[in-house]
């Protein structure tokens, strides 16, 4: 069966490497009596960690490759020589991956950030050698112990991607399409519903350097917090961005009317997670080239009392004027001001 594009789920199974065992050896050299014991110290098993990098963008080589092992510690040799520890295994995965065990569905931790690491599966100690056990009594000792097994666990990795905005609307909306006009990214594009299947990341560079990260989230219908259409399949992404842009069809050519949209939206995002509608946001109102579209502003703004953003994506119109505001929430957001934790839904410039 082919597999998805995009996989923001997957089970692998992690296994670190045994120690290695300590051994029983004696001094066996000439010109000198009672050498003694000189086993050394089994390796230290290698360890599994995950590691976040900024450069993978979702587990789809973890579905490919879901089995993953460090390598076992060398036994110990005599001459009191500690064998070698075994090499660590390091897995990449996206920033924003959260881990779970998969047996028991224990929470054990997220990647937020490049070069973080998470300990999945810790390696065995190596064992003792009999030099360890010369005593003024036992000065033959033969006794060593073995290195300690290494830890063997399944676990369930889950992204929840990471970006500055969301983009969140029905579909058909015109995310993917505007997407594509604030940034270089390239989604499908096409006349019908659900054409986009899973997010898309855009990165919208200013004039002073600056880089603001945009999701394009796959459209929500009513219904999506119990898993109507895309559901929470990729609501859960909307979580980890900093605030909202909802994009509205003002046209109103292909669903409700604007204002039933808007409102729907509002009680998805609350049903799904109570805090993504405190969370900051502007309103988008796309496709403002058709002629319904100017004819819906006055019931939208009437009944919502949001102060949407007039653009059209696929002419271009107020797409400067988007990028000012989304760089003034930017610059708003480095700057940590003060907040009372509601929305806003005013797009100011």
């Amino acid at each position: 069966m082919k597999a998805p594009t995009f996989i923001d789920r997957v089970e692998i199974h992690v296994r670190s490497g045994r120690g290695g065992d300590g051994v029983a050896t004696f001094r066996r050299e000439k010109f000198v009596p009672y050498g003694g014991p000189d086993g050394g110290d089994g390796g230290k098993g290698g360890s599994v960690w995950l590691e976040a990098n900024r450069d993978v963008d979702s587990l789809r080589a973890l579905y490919y490759q879901p089995h993953w092992r460090a390598e076992h510690g060398q036994n110990g040799m005599h001459q009191q020589c500690a064998g070698r520890n075994g090499a660590d295994c390091v897995i990449p995965v996206p920033c924003g991956t959260e881990v779970r065990d998969a047996a028991s569905g224990e929470w054990l931790g997220e990647l937020l950030r490049h070069g973080e690491r998470l300990l999945a599966a810790r390696g065995g100690r190596g064992g003792r050698g009999n030099v360890h056990y010369k005593t003024s009594t036992n000065q033959a000792p033969r006794q060593c112990t073995p290195g300690e097994p290494g830890e063997d666990r399944k676990l369930r990795l889950e992204l929840k991607i990471i970006s500055d905005v969301g983009l969140v609307g029905y579909p058909n909306a015109g995310k993917s399409t505007l997407l594509s006009r604030l940034s270089a990214a390239k989604p499908k594009v096409a006349p019908y519903p659900f054409t986009t299947l899973h997010p898309h990341i855009g990165t919208i560079e200013f004039d002073d350097y600056r880089t603001l990260r945009v999701a394009d989230i796959p459209g929500l219908i009513a219904g999506a917090h119990r898993g109507a259409g895309l559901g929470h399949e990729f609501l859960r992404h909307i979580e980890r961005t900093r605030f909202l842009a909802l994009v509205i069809d003002m046209s109103g050519s292909e669903g409700p009317a604007p204002a039933d949209v808007y409102f729907s939206l509002l009680r998805e995002l609350e049903m799904f997670n109570p805090d993504l509608i405190a969370r900051p946001r502007i309103v988008i109102a796309n496709k403002m080239d058709l002629p319904a579209a100017k004819d819906q502003w006055p019931e939208f703004t009437r009944r919502t009392g949001a102060e949407p953003l007039p653009i059209s994506a696929k002419t271009g119109e107020g797409i400067e004027k988007l990028r000012k505001t989304l760089y003034h929430h930017l610059v708003e957001a480095a700057e940590g001001p003060e907040t009372d934790g509601h929305a806003s839904d005013t797009a100011q410039i």
